[in-house]
């Protein structure tokens, strides 16, 4: 399990006891993204499975077609030993509401991500089990791993263990969608939710898109064709995007050409600046302090007009139409018509 290499745990096959999980009914709530992989390779791992939908579900004609058995969220919780809450973040507490008479002491309630623990949406009973198992993928790629035989990584958190044998059993259930084939890493509720969300906001959906949208405006701004802005800012950011992801900063730099680096080297923090830096940790301050939450939590439950507002404003955005027309030009884009790169959301 040690591994000096990391500064957190991390567990493989080797460290599983899967008897923590054999004789259990798992339920998983949701067959999104997520709920389809793990209930499918729970299912297909030897686990008792039962997937918990609202009998107005969508997803209800799927999981049974998959095989699968099929009850309400009460009615799934009822039977399990481990409730895996698979549903989105903003339908959580509405379904916890619902499965929560059904919890029994010695009962697991398991998140994929610990958004609604963490900021006091769902509290749970004192005498359940509370454990996270994070894929470190959509759910596709969960899935498309563990038939290939595969594992995906994935992040392991305990945020209350009732029974002594949380982590176990937690492990087992991560051996169960074929994570702990590549190595599960232990973390906590509170590192993985203000992690995440930091990483989406200030890098990953907020940052690299208003990067890419300010670049394509600077050059159609002075000029330049829309169709060259675009190839240079977004389309070829996959290519880079692409190097990191297989081999760290160091393959970017090495298989970009020198121009190409040394411009980067000697730009990059001109772009991004400490006035970026600070706006950064500002961003962070609020998901730490709870800021972020409450609002999103707020424009849920006012309808979310200000996040339907700025979706469509980034729809309109002139780099969609131009990116539109461009991208039929590619090959891979029929083939991407009959594999879609993500699942629905969860019901």
């Amino acid at each position: 399990m040690t591994d000096d290499a990391f500064t957190q745990p991390v567990y493989h096959e080797e460290d599983v006891d899967s008897a923590h999980i054999d004789e259990k009914t798992v339920a998983v709530l949701g067959y999104g993204s997520q709920g389809h992989a793990h209930a499918q390779n729970l299912a297909e791992s030897g686990v008792d499975v039962v997937v918990g939908l609202r009998e107005d579900s969508s997803s209800r004609a799927a999981a049974s077609e998959d095989g699968l058995r099929v009850e309400t969220p009460a009615e799934a919780a009822a039977e399990a030993d481990v409730i895996s809450m698979l549903v989105p973040d903003t339908v959580q507490p509405a379904i916890y509401d619902e499965i929560e008479p059904h919890l029994a002491a010695g009962d697991t309630l398991q998140f994929a991500h610990g958004f609604n623990i963490h900021y006091g949406q769902i509290e749970p009973p004192e005498d359940v089990d509370v454990t996270m198992v994070a894929p470190k993928s959509p759910g596709h790629l969960v899935r498309r791993n563990y038939v290939a035989g595969e594992g995906t990584p994935a992040l392991l958190a305990v945020y209350q263990d009732a029974t002594g044998e949380a982590t176990d059993e937690a492990l087992a259930y991560a051996q169960g969608i074929g994570c702990a084939r590549a190595g599960v890493i232990e973390t906590t509720f509170r590192e993985e939710t203000e992690s995440d969300l930091f990483g989406e906001q200030a890098v990953l959906c907020g940052g690299v898109t208003s990067l890419v949208k300010t670049g394509y405006e600077t050059l159609v701004d002075n000029g330049y064709s829309p169709e060259m802005a675009y190839f240079e800012v977004l389309n070829e950011l996959k290519l880079i995007v692409d190097l990191m992801y297989e081999g760290g900063l160091e393959e970017m730099w090495n298989s970009v050409s020198d121009t190409a680096e040394y411009g980067g080297l000697t730009q990059g923090d001109v772009i991004v600046d400490e006035q970026v830096r600070e706006n950064m940790e500002e961003t962070l301050e609020a998901v730490q302090n709870g800021e972020f939450a409450r609002e999103w939590i707020a424009e849920n439950q006012a309808g979310r007009p200000a996040y339907r507002q700025q979706r469509q404003a980034e729809l309109d955005h002139d780099i969609e139409d131009v990116g539109a027309r461009l991208r039929d030009l590619f090959a891979w884009a029929d083939e991407d018509q009959d594999e879609p790169t993500e699942v629905p959301a969860d019901d």
